[in-house]
């Protein structure tokens, strides 16, 4: 059983995958971590499938499985759910940062925190990403802060837990695609588990899978859920 699992969500990414699982591997081997790399593969209509077959069958500590539906929170709930590893990190594809993991593993394996937030808006941190991007983060957390409470400064990406702690907050998860990620966040804080944030230096390898404006709808339809049923239901 690994001591760590790696756990990323992938739609549509023949043009970087490969490379972006080599130099993955390759850093967490140079650091002599036992690990587990999960790519849950969602939807894609490129040649990511048959990549990510060869790779896996090429290197045992590679595992990935498929859904037909291209749904980020469904693939990265199901993701952690396949998970071995005592501690587990959420990452994207086109960013593999080791410097988060460097900084997150020990506070982990020490015990000073539950969950880590790799932030792009905590002070210190550098958010490299077009304007637009950047402004839509901070206007999805402040609706965050006014809708549900949250203290934090950010949900969406980088994230290191203690499985055995965070597992009962996943499964009460209740919404998926992108707010999947920002709900997993929320309960954590509003469960009163050990939730720290670390600034990140963030500088994405290519273009977003996924156009913003096209995630809008489904976005705001997901926080209103989860605002009933935190909000109203109590659950």
């Amino acid at each position: 059983m690994p001591h760590l699992s790696i756990v990323i969500p992938v739609y549509n990414e023949e043009s970087i995958v490969e490379s972006a699982a080599r130099e993955l591997a390759s850093g967490l081997d140079a650091r002599g971590w036992d690990y587990e790399i999960i790519f849950a593969e969602n939807g894609s209509r490129d040649a990511t499938p048959q990549i990510l077959e060869r790779m896996c069958a090429a290197n045992p500590r590679l595992k990935w499985f498929h859904s037909e539906t291209p749904n980020y929170g469904s693939a990265l709930k199901q993701g952690i759910q396949r998970a071995a590893g005592e501690l587990v990190v959420c990452d994207e594809i086109d960013l593999c940062d080791l410097v988060f993991y460097d900084a997150a593993i020990p506070r982990l394996e020490n015990h000073e925190a539950d969950l880590v937030v790799g932030s792009k808006a905590a002070q210190g941190a550098s958010d490299q990403r077009p304007i637009v991007r950047r402004l839509a983060t901070r206007m999805h957390n402040r609706l965050l802060w006014v809708a549900l409470g949250f203290k934090g400064t950010d949900t969406h990406g980088l994230k290191a837990f203690r499985r055995q702690a965070l597992l009962p907050t996943i499964e009460r998860c209740i919404v998926d695609m992108d707010v999947f990620a920002s709900e997993f966040v929320v309960r954590s804080w509003r469960d009163g588990l050990k939730v720290i944030e670390i600034p990140i230096q963030l500088q994405e390898k290519r273009q977003p899978s996924i156009h913003l404006f096209r995630r809008v709808p489904n976005v705001l339809r997901n926080v209103a859920k989860l605002v009933y049923v935190i909000r109203v239901r109590g659950k």
